[in-house]
């Protein structure tokens, strides 16, 4: 599977708030970073998508607009935004390395307004 396949699932999961999808494009020892910390391994991203998925980024509630996709080799950055209930994100950008079709390293970054 591509870097990209493996995107657009992961995107795809998103979208559908499907929590199971979505850490199970991760390999176990994958690591996420953000502005409110680390988290380690795939078993620890549930909590992670689950509050994602039942608060700010409730399926039907938000639209999110893809602005920009680099893929090149195990390396996909994404820049986008997206308007919804209970806040805006004018700004967001996620940098994924995938290896052996999992996700082992993401990053995000962006300015979250919350209504």
């Amino acid at each position: 599977m591509s870097t990209q396949s493996v995107l657009d699932r992961h995107l795809q999961a998103f979208g559908d708030g499907d929590v199971e999808m979505a850490v199970a494009d991760y390999a176990d020892d994958a690591i996420f970073i953000s502005p409110r910390g680390a988290v380690l391994g795939a078993a620890a991203m549930r909590p992670v998508f689950q509050e994602l998925f039942s608060g700010l980024f409730k399926p039907g509630t938000y639209e999110f607009t893809m602005d920009a996709v680099t893929v090149e080799g195990d390396l996909a950055v994404i820049v986008w935004h997206a308007a919804g209930a209970a806040a805006d994100v004018p700004f967001g950008t996620d940098t994924f390395v995938i290896q052996d079709d999992k996700i082992v390293r993401h990053t995000f970054a962006g300015q979250i307004n919350v209504k």
